[in-house]
């Protein structure tokens, strides 16, 4: 850690320049000789992805920034909040702290928070902005998490762990036995620390991936903002061999949309299917991403279009955890009933459809925007149908 970063001159000039050009700067060149002109570039990009993922270190003076990989992979403040108020107690240890966003939330719920890193230059960092921040109850460990855990006799209510994969990992299927820490291989050690494990793991990890590699399955959170799925959240609990609970949410600035059910249950449970009728309603993200699919169909008692399709309908208007619409008119699929509508601009949306939205763009020559929202689907009857809507606010 370059402590000259934090002159008061170095750091007006990183603040002026925020939104200049990186490459005029490259060229121009920087005149401080206490730093190089490479370090305050990295200040200067890394500080500017934190305004609107972490806006309480962007706000807060003197925060020095590791560089932007590490801001990249950092839990977001709306996340770190969201999972900081899952759990409570009285300690929990942090294994894999990075930049220790999640610790400081967890700091506002437990007594003490222990924050490992292995990097020593990261959690330097750390710990010199935690005094900025004036957190007092964050203990900073310039030790690999495991390794913590081996040379303690400590024990805490709670243990976080974010394992991150490894480069060679290749493709969109992983296992956690791919990540560091190896969460499965440690999982004795983790409970004889705690009887409470929080992991966090990329969206990409599957369900049934993640639940035959562990033990003690009891709660999945998965964890939208703004429709776009950013986490999965896996509660464990020692000696835990009930149901496994789902608890989706889709984070918004005004009402944060919220749908849970038992992972058991949906295997087991019917499924209704119908016409269109007068609304259709498409789920967010996140109870896609959960397959959360009959069970939000039996909850709200809705049909589905088609077991694969993922759209729902039904007479009434009822509260929905994504996207409303109220159907005008259902077409069957052929250019000669679409083309006698003179659409020419619409939001297109496929849903168990042989063709994309582009290809449906160009056959038909419909530009995107606009009020009316065309969904591209298959009916329980598997005919390819039309469903032209509005949406509903």
């Amino acid at each position: 850690m370059k402590y000259s970063i934090l002159n008061t001159d170095i750091q007006k000039f990183i603040n002026e320049n925020l939104q200049a050009d990186i490459s005029k700067l490259l060229l121009k060149g920087i005149a401080f000789d206490a730093v190089e002109t490479k370090d305050i570039i990295e200040q200067i990009e890394a500080k500017k992805r934190c305004e609107k993922k972490l806006p309480t270190w962007f706000d807060t003076k003197n925060i020095y920034y590791p560089n932007k990989l590490n801001i990249e992979q950092t839990s977001s403040e709306i996340t770190a909040n969201y999972k900081s108020h899952l759990i409570k107690g009285k300690s929990i240890v942090d294994l894999t702290g990075g930049f220790g966003v999640d610790c400081f939330y967890f700091s506002k719920h437990f007594k003490t928070v222990e924050h490992c890193e292995i990097n020593d230059t990261l959690s330097e960092i750390v710990k010199h902005n935690y005094a900025q921040l004036h957190i007092q109850n964050i203990n900073t460990n310039n030790i690999e998490g495991i390794n913590y855990l081996k040379a303690t006799n400590k024990t805490f209510d709670w243990i976080y762990i974010d394992p991150s994969r490894r480069h060679d990992s290749k493709g969109k299927v992983f296992f956690l036995n791919d990540c560091l820490p190896n969460v499965p291989e440690h999982l004795d050690l983790l409970f004889k620390h705690s009887q409470n494990i929080l992991m966090k793991t990329s969206p990409l990890l599957d369900f049934s991936v993640g639940i035959n590699e562990l033990k003690h399955v009891k709660t999945i959170h998965v964890v939208a903002v703004n429709n776009e799925v950013k986490e999965l959240l896996w509660i464990l609990k020692r000696g835990y061999s009930e149901k496994i609970s789902i608890k989706t949410v889709n984070i918004k600035k005004i009402q944060n949309e919220h749908f849970n059910f038992f992972l058991e249950e949906e295997k087991h449970a019917p499924s209704h299917y119908n016409k269109p009728l007068s609304y259709l309603y498409e789920p967010n993200t996140a109870i896609l991403k959960a397959g959360g699919f009959r069970s939000i169909s039996n909850q709200i008692m809705l049909f589905k279009l088609h077991k694969h399709s993922h759209l729902y309908t039904g007479e009434q208007l009822v509260d929905f955890p994504g996207r409303c619409f109220e159907i005008e008119k259902v077409l069957p699929f052929n250019k000669k009933a679409l083309k006698k509508e003179g659409i020419k601009k619409a939001n297109i949306t496929t849903r168990n459809f042989p063709e994309t939205v582009q290809q449906i763009r160009k056959k038909f020559s419909i530009k995107d925007g606009g009020n009316l929202y065309l969904f591209f689907t298959t009916d329980f009857k598997d005919g390819k149908i039309v469903v032209i809507c509005s949406k509903i606010n």
